[in-house]
């Protein structure tokens, strides 16, 4: 199964970046890592984590993002790209988890090794394997603590649900329906995002994933009830756009907003109290993880084992707050601080 390799140069690649370890050899095995952008603090420290890896063990390695979360066609350019080099593996953060896997079926026929990080394909099963947060739990936790921070209040909250991409990718849907199982919402399918029959529910919008969008939907659901007093955010750039259309109009004081990351940026905010509480991953680990995954099987064929009990590696979730709920298991800010980004 070891490969002897060439290293080609990077094609041009509309919307995506390309890069490789210093430490690429001729016959070093080859590493693609395809995330969904390349601004997001998230993806940049998952670069890290596989950079880092893959020249402590010799794999080259080479980068690729979409323009913004959510460009599937520059995914799907990027996986081409990596078949046509002769990759030994691909790790994936998969912008539309549905869409691309015909593509990753392409790799797979190819013999290349395709892990999800982060963002499990549907079906989960389309990648050799995932590595990734428990992103239910994580929702669960967030929504957990905050249906205790509000005690007898929570059965009148006004929710506002700050989404991914329209697409519905698992990671959102995950943490969406974890989020609402946590605070006591009544799930009705709960691979869809928006079914939910729940009064508190104000509405969904989406953000990409980023401040900007963060803001602009915060704004538009502001508009629609202005008594909005839980948000849930994707990520913490999201979380970070609500907080400033909410102190745009005077609410940041009295509305609690929770999310997921863990970043030191999202983790900084819950210590100022722009965030209440977040779910801390780890997607350093996550991608070093995946870089000694596809080094294993460039050697000799070994695939990766999922955690027993799950179809997924779990790359581990804790909650961050300092503002604990009795019931909810949580570090504060400073312990948060010293693992971010792991």
């Amino acid at each position: 199964m070891k490969k002897s390799l060439l290293a080609p140069a990077c094609g041009a690649l509309i919307a995506a970046i390309c890069a490789t370890t210093p430490a690429a050899a001729q016959d070093a095995p080859l590493a693609c890592l395809i995330t969904k952008t390349d601004t997001n603090p998230f993806f940049v420290k998952m670069k890290e984590g596989a950079e880092a890896k893959a020249a402590e063990l010799g794999v080259e390695l080479k980068s690729y993002a979409g323009r913004i979360d959510g460009d599937h066609e520059s995914q799907v350019q990027a996986i081409e790209t990596c078949i046509a080099d002769g990759a030994s593996g691909i790790l994936l953060t998969a912008s539309d988890t549905s869409s691309i896997v015909s593509s990753v079926q392409q790799a797979r026929d190819a013999g290349i090794l395709v892990i999800a990080l982060d963002t499990p394909l549907d079906p989960i099963d389309a990648a050799d394997a995932t590595f990734a947060t428990d992103n239910f739990l994580a929702g669960e936790l967030i929504g957990t603590w905050a249906r205790a921070q509000l005690g007898d209040n929570a059965d009148d909250a006004r929710i506002a649900f700050l989404n991914l991409t329209p697409a519905q990718p698992t990671v959102d849907v995950l943490r969406n329906q974890g989020f609402m199982s946590g605070f006591g919402i009544d799930l009705n399918n709960p691979d869809v995002i928006g079914d939910e029959e729940d009064p508190r529910i104000v509405g969904h919008d989406v953000t990409n994933g980023n401040e900007e969008g963060g803001r602009t939907a915060m704004e538009n659901l502001l508009q629609r009830d202005p008594t909005i007093n839980v948000v849930h955010t994707i990520n913490e750039p999201a979380a970070a756009g609500a907080y400033e259309a909410l102190k745009a109009v005077g609410r940041e004081n009295d509305v609690l907003i929770v999310s997921v990351d863990g970043g030191c940026p999202g983790v900084q905010n819950v210590a100022e109290g722009v965030i209440g509480a977040t779910s801390q991953q780890y997607p350093l680990q996550m991608a070093a993880l995946g870089i000694e995954a596809i080094a294993a099987y460039a050697e000799d064929g070994t695939l990766p084992e999922p955690t027993p009990g799950k179809d997924f590696f779990d790359t581990g979730v804790q909650l961050v707050t300092d503002n604990p709920a009795p019931g909810v298991p949580s570090i504060g800010t400073e312990e948060g601080m010293d693992l971010c980004w792991g």
